[in-house]
């Protein structure tokens, strides 16, 4: 806070580094919110929500211009005998890719995220991450996707990683900012915490927990702590960040135990894809074929869906 009690946004005062998690109450949330049902209606339609969240993904060396449209074409049309699935959130690349999947994606509604900041490690010279980062915005990216720097933050370098996040965010203008933290790299819940507060207070419009290069990746105690942080950020600030679990997420049941979280924790208002994300490709077959069980009570063979 400033001298004046009115909240100062970027400032590295602000960050709290006493929170400290208590492990066996975010075990009893978790199990609580395991026992939940959801009736068969609201299935149907928490099922489409999940799909509207999902970020298709292609971030490997194989990539092409091919398998980029091809995954641009199942952003925009999960399944084509259903007409009634929404879309996705968006198409997850690498920056030199950014123009292609822009051009695909013209006037679908599908976001095109970037991954930037010498992606997936983050060891890199400053420079170096502002010029990725620059040139995925100059060629159209509605998001970036930052990593954090991981050593730094373990070696106790909080300034490092705030300062280099706001610089970050400052490359990226109006362009949404999403900071992975690589959770699995993070070592302990308290941790997580204060990487998700860090990358909050200096300017993230998501926290999201993977790469999706490691594991673990997403897990629901993480996934809890962070949505925590994200309230009482809401309670301090009034802003509303987005969150993004990424990797290990695969069971349609999973997924919808994610929502529970999300509206439990958070409320309504998160739940939509521009404050949730699911970062898990296979997830969305795993949810089309759920969907179309639902509708026709019978499941499709693995072989109807694309292999992203």
């Amino acid at each position: 806070m400033s001298k004046n009690g009115i909240y100062a946004p970027l400032d590295f005062k602000n960050v709290n580094f006493k929170v400290s998690i208590d492990e066996v109450g975010v075990n009893d949330r978790l199990a609580r919110v395991k026992s939940r049902s959801i009736k068969k209606g609201s299935k149907v339609e928490a099922t489409k929500m999940a799909i509207n969240m999902i970020d298709l993904t292609t971030l490997e060396g194989m990539d092409s211009p091919a398998k980029v449209k091809q995954l641009c074409s199942k952003a925009m049309r999960p399944h084509d005998a259903f007409d009634d699935v929404p879309s996705v959130a968006a198409v997850c690349v690498y920056p030199n890719y950014v123009k292609i999947a822009k051009k695909e994606l013209k006037g679908s509604g599908v976001n095109v995220a970037a991954v930037s900041t010498a992606f997936p490690s983050g060891n890199a010279p400053k420079q170096i991450k502002i010029d990725d980062t620059r040139f995925a915005v100059d060629e159209g990216a509605d998001e970036i996707d930052m990593v954090i720097s991981r050593g730094k933050f373990l070696a106790g370098e909080y300034k490092f990683v705030f300062d280099e996040i706001a610089m970050i965010k400052e490359v990226c203008g109006k362009t949404h900012l999403k900071v992975i933290l690589e959770t699995g790299e993070l070592e302990t819940l308290d941790k997580v915490r204060l990487a998700s507060d860090i990358a909050m207070e200096a300017g993230a419009d998501f926290i999201k927990t993977s790469t999706g290069k490691i594991q673990p990746a997403a897990t629901m105690p993480v996934t809890l702590v962070m949505l925590e942080a994200i309230r009482e950020f809401y309670y301090k600030t009034g802003r509303m960040i987005g969150m993004k679990p990424a990797g290990g997420i695969k069971t349609h049941k999973d997924a919808l135990k994610y929502l529970v979280m999300v509206k439990e924790t958070l409320g309504e208002a998160w739940l939509n894809n521009k404050y949730f994300r699911f970062g898990a490709s296979s997830l969305a077959n795993e949810l089309l074929m759920q969907l179309i069980k639902e509708y026709t009570g019978n499941y499709q063979a693995p072989e109807y869906f694309s292999i992203d």
